[in-house]
């Protein structure tokens, strides 16, 4: 099953993606539609806010006044807790009740206007935002829904910012045009990505990924990247891991990389992380270990620095998470190497033109690893004495880089 998290601001399309996605096959959950649901006339969620706010929340015909009950809560921010305390568990209870009874190869679509408000994008394995320019969402609702200027506006200054849902999304559907390329957008959406995203989850393995070697310039997208990933990678790993970082050359502003996400999460005991519950989890979350794994980095110093290996199985983003023991030789290094290329300006020229030199020879990407391994032999003692001058110290932690 693929859980995939859907949003985006007023008047931005949201609901046609939402409909497309349905006719493609997906289960879609529709969150506003669960809030109405909890609170129907008759049900346990409008009799607790009876209960709490009195009669005066209600219609005649016994149905709930949403008018008056915003009236009270938006006045009191004590009142708005209490309604969320009667409604949220509610709402998410029927949610997983929904998920629950979805067929295990199904592409799961959960519809939520606040996903980003809310912070809720770890908890998928895709975060989908349909996103439109201010003006052209002010048309729309003002020709659509009658709305006034004013409205709108208010509307959306109580809303994430544009440059919030981008952080937030792994897939942004451009909405500025006509509504037949928004539907083409998601048909291909659903046939390259979701639908093999969805199957490689379920069977636990990694997305397909070229041997071709293509470097590319540094992508600013990167680092937001990483830090959804990294996210993910805390819900599964829990207490098990105690740092997550952003590593390698995708890490590394101004330096050319193969278009790959490296991420390294650190653990007290490298045997927990062949815990079978741990594994399952992680390839859950879209993170299986491939069966052709490695069990260890090369050395850069001194003999073998054990570590364990997971893929990503999105089709639309090579991931690889590099699991090691938090101080270990290997876990240090790889944080002291990416921390000295970023403050040391020539030294990250250096590489880039090493990696260039070895990407003309036409070598795979298979062979790029090693290939590499006698220039990082040679600035080894530079590193350290880098690191000496500096007073350099690993970051410990899950603190995001990037905010």
């Amino acid at each position: 099953m693929l859980r995939v998290g859907l949003s985006g601001g007023i008047g931005s399309g949201k609901s046609t993606v939402a409909g497309r996605f349905r006719e493609l096959g997906a289960v879609v959950i529709d969150a506003d539609q669960l809030a109405r649901e909890v609170v129907a006339p008759g049900s346990e969620g409008l009799a607790a806010i009876v209960e709490r706010f009195g009669d005066v929340v209600l219609e005649e015909d016994g149905s709930l006044n949403r008018a008056a009950l915003g009236a009270v809560v938006f006045a009191d921010p004590q009142a708005r807790r209490d309604l969320e305390q009667l409604t949220h568990p509610r709402i998410a209870a029927r949610t997983a009740a929904l998920v629950e009874a979805a067929p295990a190869d199904a592409v799961v679509v959960h519809d939520v206007p606040l996903l980003v408000e809310k912070h809720l994008g770890p908890g998928y394995h895709l975060v989908v935002v349909v996103g439109a320019d201010e003006r052209t969402r002010l048309r729309r609702l003002m020709e659509t829904r009658g709305m006034t200027e004013d409205d709108v506006r208010s509307r959306m200054a109580a809303q994430a910012t544009d440059g919030q849902r981008r952080a937030a999304a792994d897939v942004w559907l451009d909405n500025g045009g006509t509504k037949e390329a928004l539907v083409a957008a998601v048909d291909s959406l659903w046939h390259e990505r979701l639908v093999p995203f969805e199957r490689n989850v379920r069977h636990g393995i990694r997305a397909t990924r070229s041997d071709d070697l293509v470097l590319h310039p540094h992508d600013s997208a990167w680092a937001f990247e990483a830090q959804r990933l990294l996210e993910r990678l805390r819900l599964a790993f829990g207490e098990v891991a105690v740092t997550a970082d952003h590593v390698g050359s995708t890490a590394i502003p101004g330096l050319v990389a193969k278009d790959v996400i490296d991420l390294q999460v650190g653990v007290a005991d490298l045997r927990a992380a062949d815990d079978p519950a741990l594994l399952e989890r992680l390839s859950g979350a879209g993170f299986p270990r491939p069966a052709d794994a490695p069990r260890a980095d090369n050395a850069k110093a001194d003999g073998q620095w054990p570590k364990r290996f997971h893929a990503g199985a999105d089709p639309g983003r090579q991931v690889h998470v590099h699991v090691r023991e938090a101080g270990s030789p290997g876990w240090r290094w790889a944080l002291l190497f990416r921390d000295w290329l970023r403050a040391d300006d020539v030294a990250c020229r250096e590489y880039a033109a090493e990696k260039a030199r070895l990407a003309a020879t036409g070598m795979g990407v298979g062979d790029y690893a090693d290939a590499k391994e006698p220039w990082f032999d040679g600035v080894h003692e530079r590193v350290e004495a880098w690191a000496r001058q500096t007073g350099w110290e690993p970051r410990h932690g899950w603190e995001p880089e990037h905010g």
